[in-house]
């Protein structure tokens, strides 16, 4: 058992805590965490960015979802904590879980006085009242601002923030001073008078800025609270040279943020997200202010890129081509030539091969580079314990992206590095099959992500194969890789059309346990669609009618694909596709990388 465990027990004995929560999160509903604020996988071991401890003290539970299920299951093995495989048949919800609990609790002793605790500072609003009703059902007491691993922490490490930069117009297109006219207006048709932000992405578009406060993402730590009268940004002390800061805004502490949800007028109509919004400051709000959970309109607006931020981001997808077919060139040679390399040797050569572009920040997260089994743990991470070395046959997946003054990009190749079996070219064809489905997919204004989702798996499902993740998420501009509202999934995607200016990825797969794993993913820009039909802005029947452009510049694995498993139509996608890659790309590359280029993009024949 884990020691860090066993303190948490003991420091939930010393606060009389029956049951503690331990989320992944901080104070702003961030994906990637600083290091602060990696509180669930200090006391757990497990390192994926999702997942949600529950402790009492006869039991710990870890609840995930499918990306992680086995990456999770090594890293907890000998903690003492029980892997809680989400949406699995038989593995409650963690409210089921509770409620259940809860009712053991009364059954075995209806006088007593249970808590449960947890940070509602890092715990977003949505999950923080529905444990909050769980909790009032079965007469158990809540104690929210309780950051007992904090406590136990000793060498936690400092909350600081980064030096803060601008982002310039001519990545951003837009200033603030017309950004926070447009959430004014948003504000104003949603009824509110106040609008509190909390989510870092939104914060840093607002303002035009950026920063490194959070791993892969350049965003800095800030609130924001908008008035009728003024603009208030909340920042760590010494984070900012104030000459930045858009004239008008007025610059407080950072902690002084909730202190500015308690002081507003019992008149004020407050707007705050609950998903990016903790609970603790929904707890704050005074008495009488009426509070509006709605999407931020920071969030509404980010998403749908203006012509600026296009052009911007398909420049950064020019480079992030460059530095992929760079990267796959070397790559095949040396594991040809017989190279020693590894996993994550591999990954290595890749950032390097990234931060050789002009404008290049960081990259966009952890790039995941997996060997034949390896390549089957969807959210797979080397390290010198798991490093597999490369021979030639067989997939290496690599799943990567990068960070530019000029765009955010995110790509997965599955790359063949030698020979391949009759089950590999079937799955990865099949795979290509839902992936051009999405990629060529028209469809009229309302569509939402779940209706796309549908789509794209249609060809999988009838061979029998399915995935265990969405089919794509929204990225940020300069920002997060993964960002809402827009997203391709069964779930995620009900409520939200895909419309024009929207940047999503198409990322269908497949995972065999123990053998392989194929994945394939570009980004695609949602347009309306040109229609030979009609005038380019209606559909036939008068709807408006949308397509994608694909702004991912990297070629497909040629020796992977069975062309007589496609239809004639699929062919030819493959075809422009190459084209198009070549077409953009040969000028900038070396010759020896521009033949071998021309070779992988050479028209395929049935």
């Amino acid at each position: 058992m884990k020691k860090e465990l066993i303190e948490l027990r003991a420091a939930m004995s010393k606060h009389g805590v029956d049951c503690y929560i331990v989320p992944s999160g901080d104070y702003h509903g961030s994906e990637y965490l600083n290091d602060y604020f990696k509180t669930r996988a200090y006391v757990s071991g497990f390192t994926g960015s999702a997942g949600t401890l529950v402790v009492t003290q006869d039991e710990a539970k870890l609840w995930t979802d499918g990306r992680y299920f086995i990456q999770a299951a090594a890293q907890l093995d000998g903690s003492g904590i029980e892997l809680m495989k989400m949406l699995e048949e038989g593995v409650p919800t963690i409210d089921e879980y509770l409620d259940a609990l809860f009712e053991k609790w009364h059954d075995a002793d209806a006088n007593a006085n249970r808590v449960l605790g947890f940070d509602g500072k890092v715990l977003d609003n949505n999950r923080g009242t529905k444990y909050q009703e769980t909790a009032e059902k079965h007469g158990v007491s809540i104690e929210c601002e309780l950051d007992l691993v904090g406590e136990i922490w000793t060498d936690r490490t400092e909350l600081k923030g980064s030096n803060i930069w601008p982002l310039p117009l001519s990545s951003c297109g837009i200033d603030y001073d017309a950004k926070i006219t447009e959430v004014r207006a948003l504000m104003t048709e949603a009824g509110a008078t106040h609008h509190f932000i909390a989510g870092l992405m939104e914060n840093a578009w607002l303002y035009n800025l950026r920063g490194n406060d959070v791993d892969y993402t350049p965003v800095f730590f800030s609130f924001t609270m908008i008035s009728p009268e003024e603009v208030t940004l909340f920042l760590l002390p010494g984070a900012c040279d104030e000459s930045l800061i858009p004239k008008g805004v007025k610059v407080r502490d950072y902690f002084e943020a909730m202190d500015s949800i308690k002081a507003l007028p019992r008149d004020a109509k407050l707007l705050m997200d609950p998903k990016s919004t903790s609970y603790a400051f929904f707890a704050a709000v005074p008495d009488g202010v009426e509070v509006i959970e709605a999407l931020s309109p920071a969030t509404r607006l980010k998403s749908v890129k203006n012509p600026v931020e296009i052009e911007s981001t398909i420049n950064a997808h020019v480079k992030d081509g460059v530095a992929m077919v760079n990267f796959i060139y070397w790559l095949k040679k040396e594991v040809a030539c017989g190279a020693s390399l590894t996993e994550i040797s591999a990954s290595d050569y890749l950032e390097s091969m990234r931060k050789a572009q002009d404008g290049f920040i960081d990259l966009s997260f952890d790039t995941i580079s997996g060997y034949m089994s390896n390549g089957a743990i969807i959210h797979y991470k080397a390290t010198p314990e798991t490093d597999k070395a490369l021979e030639p046959k067989g997939f290496l997946l690599v799943d990567s992206g990068g960070q530019y003054i000029d765009g955010t990009t995110d790509i997965t190749r599955t790359i063949a590095l030698g020979p391949l079996t009759d089950k590999m070219i079937e799955s990865y064809t099949t795979v290509l099959r839902g992936h051009i489905a999405l990629a060529s997919a028209r469809f009229p204004d309302g569509t939402t992500g779940a209706e796309l989702d549908v789509i794209t798996r249609e060809p999988l499902k009838a061979a029998g194969i399915n995935y265990n993740h969405g089919t794509g998420h929204g990225i940020g501009h300069v920002l997060c890789v993964h960002e809402g509202p827009n997203s391709i999934s069964e779930v995620g995607g009900k409520d939200q059309p895909i419309i024009p200016g929207m940047i999503t990825s198409n990322e269908p797969g497949v995972y065999f346990e123990d053998e392989f794993g194929i994945r394939i993913e570009s980004e695609i820009l949602c347009k309306i669609a040109d229609c030979e039909d009609c005038d380019g802005d209606e559909a036939c029947d008068g709807t408006p009618c949308y397509d994608f452009q694909t702004i991912t510049y990297c070629p497909l694995e040629p020796a992977a694909i069975d062309v007589n498993m496609l239809s004639n139509e699929e062919l030819d996608f493959v075809n422009g596709y190459h084209r198009e890659v070549f077409d953009t790309l040969s000028p900038l590359l070396t010759p020896e990388v521009r033949d071998w280029l021309a070779d992988e993009c050479k028209a395929l024949e049935k």
